[in-house]
């Protein structure tokens, strides 16, 4: 029976209609006939521009497709069937792309984080991202163009002759209009007084040209340079100080080895007894040792004074002191020659390594002091006038009288014996008077005692 052609063929077409019949069977649940799938489904908003039966890719290859499309309470619900080798976890997502401008969708699959739970088949895809279409595009370009709309007829309205004042930019057209008619009314009206204005300040301008570019000794150039060089002094008075007082922290000087030498302290200690057991004893008077130095800016130099005041009372002193002055101790010698003609022959030295000595006898009234004696090396006198509980001296010395010597000073304690001092010396020679600024020590007897507790004597 099926030895014959017809029987064959028959058997071949029956084949075949069920090969086909099973694969159209499998077509319509999705799967393919040798392919396993799982079955996911998605919520969106949009489902425009997805067709069903299309391809679902990941990284452009095809992992899937649409299923069917179908309105779900108000959204369109999306079911889809993803090969089961890949692997859908719980932070996947997908992302619907255009694949042109004619509003074409497909879906791109995002497998997630794979060490996030695994989806299982049926369950939901939650996470969505759409990345735009044309339609969006347009959206926005409508939107953009009504702003536009708005933008152009709120400066019709503003520019135009009937602008509307309630707009803020009507209300900015409004004022600027009403700014610049005041304005045109205040100069037409006072033409002549803002003339007048710009004279006076044309002239004051000019005025300050010419002072500025003054080249005179008395021009503001002149006083400009005057004011920058008494600065240069200055900043060298600082460095002198600033010199005094490196060297006295390095152990430089009288003052250094006082602060910083045991056997200095010492033998300064042993001095202040010496001279309190020859003057009665250290019970019955107060022996103090002062040490400054004074920048001069004239020369440029220091001048350096080393001395000791012995108290026997409140309302006396006397003050020895050996002055080191850079300028050196002048000596005129005056010679009278006689031969064909009688003729005086005056010869003047300076010896610069000379010692200058002071010594005075000072007599308080309450804050006014007297003193009178030696003042280096030539006979003179002084006062002193104390202020602000003794903190701040206003002094006065005068002395050499054949060639009139006159030094004004002031002197302020700034911390326990550490004082600031500065004034003018030889103030009646215009052409030797020389300003100073400068630094000193005052130690008394209990300054001494405590120097000697420090150093372990």
């Amino acid at each position: 029976m099926f030895g014959t052609v017809e029987a064959k063929v028959g058997l071949m077409v029956v084949a075949i209609a069920a090969i086909i019949g099973s694969m159209t069977l499998k077509v319509s649940k999705g799967p393919g006939m040798f392919q396993s799938y799982n079955e996911f489904h998605i919520d969106m908003k949009d489902a425009s521009g997805l067709i069903e039966k299309s391809a679902i890719r990941m990284a452009g290859i095809k992992v899937g497709f649409i299923d069917k499309i179908e309105l779900e309470d108000g959204h369109a619900r999306v079911w889809i069937f993803v090969k089961d080798k890949v692997k859908i976890t719980s932070s996947g997502y997908i992302e619907v792309k255009a694949d042109g401008i004619l509003g074409d969708k497909h879906i791109e699959m995002h497998q997630g984080v794979a060490s996030d739970r695994i989806l299982k088949d049926g369950d939901k895809i939650e996470n969505i991202k759409n990345t735009g279409s044309l339609d969006d595009v347009l959206n926005k370009v409508g939107d953009i163009a009504d702003s536009l709309k708005t933008v152009a007829d709120n400066l019709n309205k503003a520019t135009t002759g009937d602008g509307d004042s309630t707009t803020p930019l009507g209300r900015i057209v409004k004022n600027i209009e009403k700014l610049t008619k005041d304005i045109s009314e205040i100069t037409g009206d006072n033409k002549e007084k803002i003339n007048n204005i710009v004279t006076r300040v044309e002239s004051i301008t000019k005025t300050i040209d010419e002072l500025v570019n003054d080249e005179t000794d008395e021009g503001f150039r002149a006083a400009w340079q005057n004011a920058v060089n008494s600065l240069k002094r200055i900043d060298t008075s600082l460095k002198n100080i600033e010199e005094v007082t490196e060297k006295i922290n390095n152990g430089k000087g009288t003052i250094g080895r006082l602060i910083n030498e045991d056997d200095t302290v010492e033998k300064i200690n042993t001095a202040v007894d010496n001279v309190n057991e020859f003057l009665g004893g250290a019970t019955k008077m107060e022996t103090s040792i002062d040490f400054h130095t004074e920048a001069l800016m004239t020369p440029g130099l220091s001048k350096s004074y080393l001395g000791v005041r012995i108290q026997p009372g409140l309302d006396r002193y006397y003050d020895i002191q050996i002055v080191d002055d850079p300028r050196g101790v002048t000596s005129v010698t005056e010679t009278n020659q006689t031969g064909t003609t009688t003729s005086d022959i005056v010869e003047t030295k300076t010896d610069k390594s000379a010692i200058k000595f002071t010594a005075l006898f000072a007599k308080n009234f309450y804050n006014f002091t007297l003193k009178g004696g030696l003042i280096e090396s030539t006979g003179g006198f002084g006062f002193d006038y104390m202020m602000l509980r003794n903190k701040l001296r206003f002094s006065v010395e005068a002395y050499d009288f054949e060639d009139f010597h006159l030094k004004s000073f002031i002197r302020y304690n700034i911390w326990n014996g550490v004082y600031v001092i500065g004034g003018a010396d030889d103030v009646t020679d215009p052409n030797n008077m020389s300003s100073f600024i400068g630094a000193g020590l005052f130690l008394t007897n209990d300054d001494l005692k405590v120097l000697a507790t420090k150093a372990g004597l």
